[in-house]
């Protein structure tokens, strides 16, 4: 975002926690003032193979506002990127830590700021049924990985999707080789 354009306004109410603001970065501005987290749930077929992904088309008053990504959002002062993107995910999109398996982190390091990825799937037994929690989602659902390439999804997001996917990869493998009623992440 350029230095002379207004950051976008959460609606009245909307701010949750201290750690919920903008944060000067070189050129750029990121929301959250102790960084940010965000939920990657993934859903896989008969095979193993991932099928689908939950992801939150974004509310249009929102930071890239009508874009596609998935729910995440500023870190509370002091919470653990694995605790902040299971807290955003709960509140955005429904989606209960309960239901997921985490599989690995991926994080975006700039220099003042950093964004976590935490890549889960659906915990074996588990069904996740995503849908707006808050106002910041137009809406939330499965999208296949087919259907990823029709939509506009936040660019650092496209940018990120493809190590993403690589490390549900790697977490299956490892699941294959976890003695049965193990747990993973």
């Amino acid at each position: 975002m350029p230095d002379d354009a207004s950051p976008p306004t959460p609606p009245p109410g909307l701010h949750r926690h201290a750690g919920d603001g903008w944060v000067a970065c070189e050129d750029h501005r990121h929301w959250g003032l102790f960084g940010a987290a965000g939920l990657l749930v993934a859903r896989r077929d008969a095979s193993g193979d991932v099928r689908d992904v939950v992801l939150q088309h974004r509310a249009l008053w929102s930071d890239l506002g009508g874009t596609w990504g998935i729910p995440g959002g500023a870190l509370a002062p002091g919470e653990e990127p694995l605790a902040g993107a299971l807290r955003e995910a709960l509140e955005e999109a429904a989606v209960h830590p309960a239901d997921v398996r985490v599989v690995g982190t991926s994080t975006l390091q700039h220099p003042a700021w950093r964004y976590t990825t935490v890549v889960a799937e659906e915990a074996p037994g588990a069904t996740v049924r995503p849908a707006p929690a808050d106002p910041e989602s137009l809406e939330v659902r499965w999208v296949s990985l087919d259907e990823l390439a029709t939509l506009p999804l936040l660019p650092a997001f496209a940018d990120a999707l493809p190590r993403l996917l690589s490390l549900l990869d790697h977490g299956a493998a490892a699941a294959r080789d976890e003695p049965p009623g193990s747990a993973a992440g």
